[in-house]
């Protein structure tokens, strides 16, 4: 979901979650590394009622990065064929070709909306079409995702997010081809393994609150070069990503810093008002390969301050969902704080980033960029 939106809108459900490759070798701890694996891991066994159903792409896809970039942000239609309605109680992205495949979003839009997503393919070159920050389907909501490390999450016995005959899912799938220095040439056909219940089962719905803050990360003391410079960076951002890349950035700083010049550092923070009451049942922290640390705070300098996730040890292979240990009661007006810690030096330090120039890094969804991202699973209830 892009930032632009955020801004008019929190919170809003899921963004897109960018990701990179690295050799660990080497390495700080908590540098977070990333290399190529294996298959996805077995799934857990069926519960009482459930049933798996896999989807995925048509046929194989190439992708083929914008000019100048190595990665390219792809979205697809896909039918469930759903008959009846049924909850979403676990999913696993099946990435076909792990070797330029960084991860996977899956959005659900309504019976309605299936014809602008047609539309929208219809006009793009090739299967499906390019997508920033978030399917670009008005109204879609968020039902799942992958990122290194994340394995399919079972929260409870019966909690799901809610599908409908007719809908249908949009599938943003992260392509990088920085090994081949965006050269195009491989192929990719992935899949979604759905566990679905019938809907006339008993479930606890489930959103997805997405809580980020910025990134305004210098180039170290030991760094020079115009990309050092903030404007020039973005600028180089724009051209690599899309022209709405600068504009998430700047509805970043005015969310979290009022719109006041930014004050470049490696540890930033944002402060999200809650809306409305819901129950909190997991977090998935977010960062690239030069994240190091994140936590995620309720009504911090109170006397009811509670931290919810701490992860002074970033790893990006384990991105996975951190189910809380019992679930936590958001009230209305509650504070939720994001703080993030990224570490500029790490650039010359990993594989896959040591051969790019220095820059100032901002929020952005390439690999060479940045994220601080917080992904709460809550249920809307008091």
């Amino acid at each position: 979901m892009g930032i632009k939106k955020l801004a008019i809108a929190v919170p809003i459900l899921l963004a897109a979650v960018a990701c990179g490759t690295a050799s660990p070798a080497t390495l700080p701890a908590g540098a977070g590394g990333h290399e190529h694996g294996g298959p996805p891991p077995k799934a857990a066994p069926l519960r009482d009622g459930e049933r798996f159903e896999e989807v995925g792409l048509t046929r194989p896809y190439e992708p083929v990065p914008p000019a100048g970039g190595t990665d390219e942000y792809r979205c697809f239609l896909i039918d469930p064929k759903l008959t009846k309605p049924a909850y979403l109680t676990g999913s696993q992205f099946l990435p076909q070709n792990s070797a330029i495949v960084h991860h996977g979003i899956f959005y659900q839009i309504k019976a309605s909306q299936v014809d602008e997503a047609k539309h929208m393919d219809a006009k793009s070159k090739g299967d499906g079409w390019q997508c920033f920050g978030d399917g670009g389907i008005d109204e879609e909501t968020y039902i799942g995702g992958w990122a290194p490390g994340h394995d399919e999450t079972l929260i409870g016995d019966r909690t799901g997010y809610r599908m409908e005959p007719g809908n249908q899912l949009v599938v943003q799938v992260h392509y990088n081809l920085l090994a081949t220095n965006g050269k195009p040439g491989e192929t990719d056909q992935s899949k979604i393994r759905l566990r679905l219940l019938p809907g006339t089962a008993h479930v606890t719905p489930l959103v997805g609150f997405l809580l980020p803050s910025q990134i305004e990360l210098p180039c170290t003391a030991q760094e020079s070069g115009p990309l050092c410079d903030r404007a020039t960076a973005i600028t180089d951002l724009e051209k690599r990503t899309g022209a709405d890349a600068g504009q998430e950035v700047e509805g970043l700083n005015q969310m979290c810093n009022q719109g006041q010049p930014p004050t470049p550092g490696d540890t930033q923070h944002c402060d999200h008002k809650v809306p409305q009451p819901a129950l909190v049942y997991a977090i998935t922290p977010h960062m690239h390969l030069l994240g190091r640390s994140m936590t995620v705070e309720l009504n911090p300098g109170t006397p009811n301050a509670k931290t919810l996730l701490s992860e002074p040890n970033y790893n990006f292979d384990n991105q996975s969902e951190r189910v809380l240990p019992e679930p936590v009661q958001l009230k209305a007006g509650d504070t939720i704080r994001v703080t993030c810690t990224h570490d500029a030096t790490l650039r010359s330090k990993l594989p896959q980033l040591k051969t790019l120039k220095p820059r100032y890094v901002v929020w952005g969804d390439g690999t060479s960029d940045e994220m601080c991202l917080a992904i709460l699973t809550v249920s809307p209830k008091s």
